[in-house]
């Protein structure tokens, strides 16, 4: 539903940026959002965290001249409300409605489009030299990587709508990009493989068999082998072929320290095995997905730290802040590594997630069938990603 015209409040409303509401939230401040986005939105994609109490209330429902009591019945007296919409106007209102009737509010500035604008950078600690830092988007849980040695910087699985980002992020560390990485075909978000090549002048690299899914920029970047070693500085940096979640899905190995995984294993869970051949190709793309995971990732050594490209509410980040694990405690946590095949895939195929919101549309734009301009991509990749599977049933001991 898009949001109506709506006039200037009366009163003076306060805006609190996204950025400072993500800082109250990781610093357990008790936070109490008011989401007057339609329920659907709001069910599928919402601030959320343990100290955040979330009521939704639509915003038409502020909008009569006369509105029902009972929705100010249900709202909390003597507490900072935090007005949100999707685009900050709404909000902006309704904040307004209840500062005039004696409620401490404030309005989101530029409501979940700004949540989703988050971007944060936080190094991982691990047995390299090179600086490898995890980029964390806390709207969807899409994560992506810095690699940077010496003057030399690569971005692996970057997004387009934060290209400006690690651009700056790596001249900060006296680096210039040398590649952008994608690890498969992403489903969640639009791939900024093509834009940094073009912005940046990185060398763009896809796996080969993602390639082969039906790329139509193939000739543009270079492919990447299984076994196939990019340098970075002094850093290299291995392709590693771990299919499941997709038929391309390729993991990259930095120094044999950490591991990139995209979407293959997450801190909390495994990939979601549907993605590209949908239901019917389902219980193959498992079957493979555990052969990666056994022969190719879990043969690494236990302090290898793995790093994927999502992560979930029910993911911890380590002590130094990352959305990131050893393999060997991987696998000391997590059912789905120690199970045999047949169990894996009865797991992965049990209680799959909805599909991420526009998959298929996100697909056709990252294989180059489909083009649109960097707002339209931004808008299609808004909600929940949803590339794992659910991690409800992955481990025994982290709920």
């Amino acid at each position: 539903m898009s949001e109506p015209e709506f006039p200037t409040p009366d009163a003076d409303v306060e805006r609190i940026d996204p950025e400072a509401l993500r800082d109250r939230i990781e610093g357990g401040e008790e936070v109490f959002v008011l989401d007057t986005r339609a329920p659907d939105d709001a069910e599928e994609w919402a601030i959320d965290g343990e100290n955040v109490e979330s009521l939704n209330v639509p915003y038409f429902e502020f909008l009569a001249g006369d509105p029902d009591e009972a929705v100010f019945e249900r709202l909390p007296d003597g507490r900072e409300i935090t007005v949100v919409c999707a685009k900050g106007h709404a909000s902006e209102y309704v904040a307004g409605e209840l500062i005039e009737r004696g409620y401490d509010a404030r309005t989101l500035a530029d409501g979940m489009q700004g949540w989703a604008r988050i971007f944060e950078y936080t190094e991982i600690d691990a047995a390299t030299d090179a600086t490898v830092a995890q980029y964390q988007r806390p709207s969807s849980g899409c994560m992506s990587y810095l690699v940077v040695s010496g003057d030399e910087a690569a971005v692996v699985d970057p997004l387009r709508a934060f290209t400006d980002t690690y651009r700056r992020d790596a001249r900060s560390l006296g680096a210039d990009l040398k590649y952008a990485i994608d690890t498969h075909v992403h489903a969640d978000h639009v791939s900024g493989v093509r834009a940094l090549a073009d912005e940046a002048g990185a060398e763009g690299v896809l796996p080969a068999a993602a390639i082969d899914r039906g790329v139509t920029y193939g000739d543009e970047v270079t492919r990447a082998e299984d076994g196939d070693a990019f340098r970075v500085g002094d850093a290299e940096i291995e392709a590693v072929f771990t299919p499941g979640h997709t038929s391309g899905m390729t993991s990259y190995l930095v120094d044999d320290a950490v591991l990139l995984t995209g979407d293959g294993l997450f801190a909390e869970s495994v990939a979601r095995p549907d993605l590209e051949d949908g239901d019917e190709g389902a219980p193959d793309a498992a079957r493979q997905l555990y052969e990666s995971l056994q022969e190719r990732v879990l043969a690494l050594n236990d302090d290898v730290v793995v790093g994927g490209a999502h992560f979930s509410d029910a993911a911890d980040t380590r002590e130094d802040g990352t959305y990131t694990d050893t393999i060997g405690n991987l696998t000391e946590k997590m059912d789905a590594l120690t199970m045999d095949e047949d169990e894996f895939v009865e797991l992965v195929l049990s209680d799959m997630p909805p599909r991420p919101a526009n998959y298929e549309e996100v697909i056709a734009t990252n294989l180059g069938r489909e083009e649109r301009t960097d707002e339209e991509a931004f808008e299609l990749e808004l909600g929940p990603n949803n590339c794992a599977a659910s991690s409800d049933a992955m481990t025994s001991d982290q709920r």
